[in-house]
């Protein structure tokens, strides 16, 4: 734990190479006080500079988060030359504050033409810069943005940041309405958690379908898998041990505060959970996670699958966002406190969430919706597509009181569970019980203080999930600050105006709450009757970024505008496309490369079994079906791989302007094909012999000492 943040230029290191009125300038930035002077960013940039070198940097990158999921980086040298021709070191201001990418090559919406490829990387001062170390190479990253020549946004950090800027505004408008007048600025807070997969690189390296598309396109699955859920919390492998320890060295350098490791349910299947942070940091921190988890496993002798459903059958991995929001001073503002009936505070903030989700459900499950996901939402294995909340039995008595306008501060709700555990063995002490049970099957769960939104993808970035949620939120406790403002305005009494706000809000908004079985059949049934958005594809959903309710939130909230949301609704419909088009592709070649003459020369085999015991009289009625039912199959699966070529030939004719017919006929036509080919291409591995089979099954794969 010494070398924890060693590798982070943070406020510390800052403050050693600043004089301290620079200093406190720059903490007054932060605190949205003041804007960053060209002045400031040379002293930042010299002490930056002067630290790299202390810590053996020799380069330099704007690392930023384009519209692609991951991370973008250009390392440019720290020597420079002076007039005369003599090398220096150097890093100044503009080398700090500007630099410049390809934005035509990165996903734009078609906003950039391949000639005109200007765009910017603007750095983010908020966030602290990073060293970090390939081998013997040390680079200093430096969070950036990413626009435009234009200006417009082509990242997940711009948004997010001005979602932040919004939420943080109305939150304090809210705050000073109800009486507090000590808060200066409100910060909103992320702690991802981080579920994966840990597999031998060997068979990983045999696996065409891992190596290009991140998840297993054929597999059979085994007799024991996760039935008996021997792997949850279970001892963790030796092996996976030690990776884990080299995880937590590398993440504690980097400032990360990895807190919670385990194995996860499925077989091979692991989690990593960091502590809480302000969200645009826990955004950087979670993508350093993810590109230092498959680092390390290589030094293992692993391969870290980050894929939301990489083995067909078996529980996927989820990345559960966990979120809140609170004051300068430490204030939780969505702690409910020992009586959350009595705090006014808490539930104006709670009912807001609540009303944000239902009115935005639909961008919500549009900001988790994409290829990978598709494959692991709606299991018995990961939250529904349904957008819900779950509160659970306290929380909900109380909305319904306020729904009622029954609600009294001197009542407390009835029929509740008592305050604490006791479990029948005197040498056991009485533990607290939590206000709420826990719901694994609600997409958006209030979990104590914060709430979980738990239909985040294990690949994806936090960004757009957040971006989404701290508008929404944003724009209800907008209209509940603009409402209590113009009827004090008024002379009305602020208890009256409070009571008509929780109370509608309650009302009008409490369909979205659900604290039973998310994957019952009943739950899709009722919120049908509830007028709840529901969704079969992210084909389906990608069109309502472009509803008017959902353009005007984010342009007048100054979130995106509307040629930027345009531009992501192309580039969401392109990545749909282009990636099940790949993963049809791979199929195709490993089916017929791999699988059919596999295949073929197991019918050989058997074949001539056949024949040999016909040489000598004897008759196999047995034998002889199987030849005949194998033959089937490779006429089945011959057929199949046809099928499949032919349909990604079709979408493949559709152009740019026409992306999102492309993305429903790829929905419609090329996904049920390729399921078509798993099919028979599972029962074939299942029936030839073991070691005539082509590639590591899912045994080999997932039981590995």
């Amino acid at each position: 734990m010494n070398s924890f943040g060693s590798l982070v230029f943070n406020s510390n290191e800052l403050k050693k190479r600043l004089s301290q009125p620079a200093f406190e300038q720059f903490l007054k930035i932060q605190q949205k006080q003041t804007h960053m002077t060209h002045d400031l960013a040379e002293k930042i940039a010299a002490a930056m500079l002067d630290w790299s070198l202390t810590n053996g940097a020799t380069h330099y990158c704007h690392w930023f988060q384009p519209l692609t999921g991951g991370t973008a980086e250009k390392h440019d040298s720290f020597l420079d030359s002076d007039k005369s021709g003599a090398f220096l070191t150097k890093f100044s201001a503009s080398n700090l504050i500007k630099g410049e990418a390809d934005a035509s090559s990165l996903p734009n919406g078609s906003v950039r033409s391949t000639f005109e490829a200007r765009g910017y990387t603007v750095w983010d001062s908020s966030s602290p810069a990073f060293i970090k170390v390939d081998d013997q190479m040390k680079v200093l990253c430096i969070p950036t943005a990413f626009c435009t020549f234009s200006g417009a946004t082509l990242d997940e950090k711009t948004p997010l940041l001005r979602s932040c800027d919004q939420l943080a505004k109305q939150a304090l408008r809210v705050l000073k309405i109800m009486g507090n007048t000590t808060s200066q600025y409100i910060k909103i807070y992320a702690g991802p958690e981080q579920e994966y997969f840990l597999i031998d690189q060997a068979h990983y390296q045999q696996r065409e379908d891992l190596k290009q598309t991140g998840r297993t396109l054929f597999g059979n699955i085994p007799a024991k898998s996760q039935q008996l859920r021997d792997q949850y919390y279970g001892q963790i492998k030796p092996r996976v041990l030690k990776f884990m320890q080299q995880l937590n060295q590398e993440l504690y350098k980097l400032g990360v505060p990895a807190k919670t490791q385990h194995n996860e349910v499925a077989p091979a299947q692991h989690e990593l959970a960091t502590i809480y942070n302000q969200v645009q940091i826990a955004m950087d921190q979670n993508q350093i996670v993810m590109e230092t988890m498959k680092k390390v496993a290589l030094k293992h002798g692993l391969q870290c699958l980050l894929h939301e459903k990489p083995f067909d059958n078996l529980n996927g991995s989820g990345k559960h966002n966990n979120w809140s929001f609170g004051t300068d001073e430490g204030e939780n503002l969505l702690d409910p406190g020992d009586s959350p009936q009595k705090n006014k505070q808490f539930l104006i903030y709670f009912l807001s969430v609540v009303a944000a989700v239902d009115k935005y459900a639909e961008l919500l499950r549009l900001s988790t919706a994409y290829p990978a996901n598709e494959y692991r939402l709606g299991g018995h294995e990961a939250p529904p597509t349904i957008i819900s909340i779950y509160c659970g039995e306290q929380l909900m008595e109380i909305v319904e009181q306020l729904a009622r306008k029954s609600h009294s501060d001197k009542n407390s709700p009835t029929g509740l569970l008592s305050p604490s555990v006791t479990l029948g063995v005197d040498s056991f002490p009485k533990i607290p019980r939590d206000t709420s049970d826990r719901n694994r099957t609600s997409p958006f769960a209030f979990t104590g203080n914060k709430f979980e939104f738990r239909m985040v993808g294990s690949s994806q970035s936090i960004g757009v999930p957040n971006s989404v949620l701290n508008t929404a939120v944003a724009q209800i406790l907008k209209e509940v600050a603009d409402e209590f403002t113009a009827r004090l305005d008024k002379h009305e009494e602020f208890d009256s105006i409070y009571e008509d706000i929780v109370s509608r809000l309650a009302k009008d908004h409490k369909r979205v709450i659900f604290n039973g079985n998310g994957y019952s059949s009943e739950w899709k049934e009722e919120a049908e009757r509830r007028g709840l958005p529901i969704f079969t594809s992210c084909v389906d959903v990608f069109k309502h970024i472009l509803d008017e309710k959902s353009v005007k939130l984010f342009v007048e909230n100054s979130v995106m505008s509307e040629d930027e949301l345009k531009a992501r609704l192309h580039i969401y419909n392109e990545l749909f496309v282009n990636t099940v088009l790949i993963e049809a592709d791979c199929m195709t070649q490993m089916a017929r490369k791999q699988i059919l003459p596999c295949c073929t020369n197991y019918l050989t085999k058997i074949a001539a079994a056949q024949f040999q015991l016909q040489q000598i009289g004897l008759e196999n009625m047995s034998i002889q079906q199987q030849v005949v039912q194998f033959n089937q199959k490779i006429s089945q699966l011959m057929k199949s791989i046809t099928d499949l070529e032919e349909g990604s030939s079709q979408a493949k004719v559709f152009d740019e302007e026409h992306v999102q017919d492309a993305a429903k006929f790829v929905n419609d036509n090329i996904k049920p094909k390729m399921m078509q080919l798993r099919s028979i291409a599972d029962w074939m591995e299942a029936n030839v012999e073991k070691s005539m089979w082509c590639f590591p099954s899912y045994t080999d794969i997932l039981f590995y000492e």
